[in-house]
């Protein structure tokens, strides 16, 4: 397994670009609120949902700017 990378985000992305690349992801949100998650983790277990979204599909990434959504918790 390659080495972890550590990003730090404005908000909560999964990327195609990230898929694979072993990406720990720490993001701050407005409320000042910090989550951290494992990038391959979160897509490999709602990739189902992912590949479903057409934001997913025509932007190569799904994001949210103020929390973790409820279906990745």
């Amino acid at each position: 397994m390659s080495k972890l990378t550590k990003l730090t985000k404005k908000r909560f992305v999964i990327a195609k670009s990230l898929i694979g690349e072993n990406v720990e992801i720490t993001f701050t949100n407005k409320k000042n609120e910090t989550f951290t998650y494992n990038h391959d983790e979160v897509f490999s277990l709602n990739q189902e949902k992912l590949l479903s979204m057409a934001c997913f599909n025509e932007y190569g990434s799904y994001t949210n700017s103020n929390k973790i959504p409820n279906w990745v918790k």
